[in-house]
């Protein structure tokens, strides 16, 4: 299975789309790495560590009693990937984050979903309730993002 879609994060062409600089998405998407449970939608809490090198981590995430354990590849202001261990119940679905930019300034967000496993029947009828999901988890981030660099968080 494989899910991916596209956001706009700025738009030099629009004035009312507020600028934003790959270091400050950069930092935002740091964020949801270290302490996604600063965003709206995230965990209860997660416990990030560091990896085998200075570019992985290492996280426990938790959702009340359900706990996941991933680990996360950092290419600095370039891509993100999130590779989950395997949970009892659920196929492993690895999330890639990239940061695009087609012209200069005009910075957008790749999200790639992917699991080699087609998954059981079940899963498969649930498919488009857990794409709209990502989608708005990955429009909710952004907007947090937004929020986050007008109050100078990202600075």
């Amino acid at each position: 299975m494989r899910y991916e879609h596209l956001l706009q994060v700025t738009d030099p062409a629009d004035p009312r789309v507020p600028p934003m600089s790959r270091a400050e998405l950069w930092r935002g998407l740091l964020v949801r790495v270290e302490s996604p449970q600063q965003f709206p939608l995230g965990p209860d809490r997660c416990e990030a560590r560091a990896g085998a090198h200075a570019r992985e981590r290492r996280r426990s995430v938790h959702f009340g009693a359900l706990r996941f354990e991933d680990t996360v590849q950092l290419e600095p202001e370039q891509r993100i990937v999130f590779t989950p261990e395997p949970h009892e119940g659920a196929a492993p679905v690895r999330l890639t984050v990239t940061i695009e930019e087609p012209a200069p300034g005009a910075l957008f967000l790749r999200f790639v979903y992917e699991t080699d496993d087609a998954g059981s029947a079940e899963e498969k009828a649930l498919q488009g309730y857990r794409q709209q999901a990502w989608l708005e988890l990955d429009r909710d981030m952004l907007r947090t993002l937004r929020e986050w660099q007008t109050q100078g968080r990202l600075a």
